[in-house]
């Protein structure tokens, strides 16, 4: 079972995440003017002194599952990560969960760091790397 999770360092994550909103989405982007999905929760997670993995979502994905952070989807709380996929192994967008349905995210071309619902996808997973 994995954590509870850490108070301080999802507060300090979503303050960070919160911060960039409205900057634009620019594919491998990492700040501080233009960030991608990916891009914008390893600075979050790396502001709260929380290493996620490198700067792609695979990567991320696999960093929180060889540490044993994956929770369920019903289980998640703020501050956990939520990967989108076509399968397994091959997971594309990434978000922070702040709760009540809501994420942040740097969702795609043409678009700007914001709050915006959950949506799903048979792939999804979540991660709590705050535990």
């Amino acid at each position: 079972m994995v954590a509870p999770p850490n108070g301080n360092v999802v507060q300090t994550a979503i303050a960070f995440a919160r911060s960039q909103l409205g900057k634009p989405y620019v594919l491998g982007g990492a700040g501080p003017n233009t960030w991608d999905c990916s891009g914008l929760t390893m600075k979050a997670y790396a502001y709260a002194g929380v290493y996620i993995g490198a700067h792609s979502v695979n990567d991320q994905y696999y960093t929180a599952r060889n540490k044993g952070q994956l929770v369920s989807y019903g289980a998640k709380q703020a501050g956990d990560l939520i990967f989108w996929g076509s399968g397994p192994g091959d997971f594309y967008h990434v978000g922070i969960y702040i709760g009540n349905g809501q994420m942040i995210a740097a969702p795609t071309e043409g678009d700007v760091v914001k709050v915006q619902s959950v949506w799903g996808s048979p792939w999804s997973q979540v991660a709590r790397p705050s535990a």
